[in-house]
């Protein structure tokens, strides 16, 4: 499994979010932001290949983002939000990195999960 995951729950309909493209990005030392990986949740919600099962974590600032607007496009729901960026610190690269979001049309939340 990557060392960054993440998971992705609906929670206006309370099914998970299927079909969310989704980048990650890791913060260089000229302090911008860039592509380490990307992918698409499955019909559970899930993203367990942004990176290689072997891939080790530097420590520093990564960022996800979320197409939450293609999202309720495709459903044809209007919504508020149209990409989510969560940008998190990691801080020792040995470990597991799950970063949830609960989303909805109107509002976010996302957590540190296991």
């Amino acid at each position: 499994m990557s060392p960054i995951t993440t998971h992705v729950l609906d929670t206006s309909v309370g099914r998970p979010a299927g079909g969310v493209h989704i980048t990650l990005e890791h913060r260089n030392a000229e302090g911008s932001f860039a592509e380490i990986g990307r992918g698409v949740t499955d019909t559970d919600g899930r993203l367990k290949t942004l990176l290689p099962d072997t891939a080790s974590l530097e420590p520093g600032l990564y960022r996800l983002t979320f197409e939450t607007g293609a999202y309720y496009a495709e459903r044809g729901v209007e919504g508020f939000y149209p990409e989510v960026l969560i940008v998190f610190e990691v801080r020792e690269g040995r470990e597991h990195h799950h970063v949830p979001l609960l989303l909805s049309p109107w509002g976010y939340s996302t957590y540190r999960g296991s």
